[in-house]
């Protein structure tokens, strides 16, 4: 393939070059061979034309047998390097400037007898009986003032002429075979310097349709091939990101059905359990309402952890449009706490309220998504803190208002901090059966936090407790 690629390319450019080549020496240099014969042909019959007159002028008063008319035609054949040739009005040559007589007698066409003895001159590529090379000729007519007594004929052979156009034909055909091979040189350093980066192009490209996008084609072109490997370079950076997402994604969505799996399991599993063993009677009727509350809980549990999952797909799915309106947070804080105040006294622990500021300004937020924020923080506080406090906060800061879930429980570990956000993540903090969670309920938090406009960040050291803070916009902050 490679080869074909960088074949064609050469076959194009060369046939190209070659074409261009020929056509336009071709052309100039046969206008040139064509001008350059036609001038010299024009400017030798002037001079001959010239030269006949001279003639004319000198052999005018003589006649044609008078020996110094032969001896002027001698003269001016070795002056001009010319044959001379004189004919009456009928035609016949009378004299010749050749040392023999050969011509003498013979008569010229009655075309140019006529064209003569009208006072005209004439041009003429003529050719004589007995004369065997092709002559350049012009004929003028033999006489005085409007006597006329017939014509001179100046003629030489064109074999100057025909060699001069020869050499410039020769000297065209050695450019044309250099401009050939030139047009070779060049076709073939284009194609080289084109297939070139054109090779590496299809290389990479062949490797990212395997599926290796991490190839990068690297060339100095700054031309349409540099163009287009920067533009392959970022599709193939675009395909690589896409590719990581897209595994990323895969890897999130198989957890996420494990982790699915595993929490309905469990609750599955124990009701299963008991109930069977309610319907076989294994149980005395004394301890059955106990199994019937561990069944119940372990049905809100299911419920919990689908309602979460829900409200997770369609928070990351844009599908949640907040119904936000100034929210006063002192009586919402107060709720909460006073919502989960019996299960945290259950476990010795206490719950308090404090404003930083009164009045506190209100926020802006969706009352219920808010409240789900506060309730899924305070839950978390509530179930890993033992004899001790957990204490809810605001405060305006800025542009938000920053409200704070402190507790003094168990703590999160520093390198899992950055992990509680993630889905299903449960950090191993002692849980007994009666605190199970979905894993869910932070995810959540940050999603609705950012849907907002606001910001969640968490502070925790092992055995001294856990702060979370969450910023929500001020009322006076949103632009109307």
């Amino acid at each position: 393939m490679i080869f074909g690629i960088r074949t064609s390319i050469f076959r194009r450019i060369l046939f190209s070059d070659l074409f261009t080549v020929l056509l336009g020496l071709g052309v100039v240099g046969l206008t040139m061979s064509f001008w350059v014969q036609d001038y010299i042909v024009h400017s030798k019959q002037d001079e001959m034309l010239r030269k006949a007159k001279r003639v004319n002028l000198s052999l005018q008063t003589l006649e044609a047998q008078d020996s110094r008319f032969k001896d002027l035609l001698v003269f001016f054949d070795q002056s001009f390097d010319t044959r001379i040739w004189v004919f009456d009005t009928e035609g016949r040559i009378v004299a010749t400037s050749s040392k023999d007589e050969v011509y003498v007698g013979k008569s010229v066409d009655a075309s140019i007898v006529k064209k003569v003895t009208k006072g005209e001159d004439a041009l003429f590529n003529l050719h004589f009986e007995g004369l065997k090379e092709s002559m350049l000729s012009v004929v003028v007519p033999w006489g005085k003032d409007n006597q006329i007594y017939g014509g001179i004929v100046l003629h030489a052979p064109i074999t100057g002429v025909n060699d001069t156009v020869k050499n410039i034909r020769e000297t065209i055909l050695w450019v044309t075979l250099i401009g050939v091979l030139l047009s070779i040189a060049i076709a073939s350093i284009l194609s080289w310097s084109i297939s070139r980066p054109l090779r590496q192009i299809d290389k990479v490209a062949a490797k990212i349709g395997m599926g290796d996008y991490s190839q990068r084609i690297t060339t100095p072109s700054r031309d349409e091939i540099g163009d287009l490997a920067v533009t392959i370079n970022q599709m193939a950076e675009k395909l690589e990101r896409i590719d990581l997402e897209k595994r990323k994604l895969e890897q999130i969505r198989h957890d996420f059905l494990a982790n699915v799996s595993h929490e309905l399991r469990t609750p599955l599993t124990a009701m299963q359990g008991f109930l069977e063993a309610l319907q076989d009677g294994l149980i005395e009727e004394a301890a059955q309402p106990k199994y019937y509350d561990i069944i119940y809980k372990e049905t809100l549990h299911m419920n919990r952890l689908v309602d979460d999952i829900m409200d997770l797909i369609m928070l990351e799915n844009k599908e949640i449009t907040l119904a936000c309106n100034p929210v006063h947070v002192e009586p919402l804080l107060q709720h909460v706490a006073f919502t989960h105040s019996p299960q945290a006294e259950e476990r010795g622990s206490s719950i308090e309220v404090r404003m930083a500021s009164d009045p506190l300004p209100q926020v802006y937020a969706d009352y219920d998504r808010l409240h789900q924020i506060l309730n899924n923080l305070v839950r978390n506080a509530v179930k890993f803190t033992e004899n001790g406090t957990i204490t809810l906060e605001a405060e305006p800061e800025e542009r938000f208002v920053r409200l704070t879930v402190a507790d003094t429980g168990i703590g999160i570990a520093s390198e899992d901090q950055e992990m509680i956000w993630e889905r299903f993540f449960k950090v191993d903090r002692g849980r007994s059966k009666n605190n199970r969670g979905t894993g869910l309920g932070l995810a959540i938090v940050r999603e609705l936090v950012e849907l907002h406009g606001g910001k969640i960040n968490v502070r925790s050291e092992i055995g001294k407790g856990t702060v979370f803070e969450v910023w929500i916009p001020r009322i006076d902050s949103i632009k109307k």
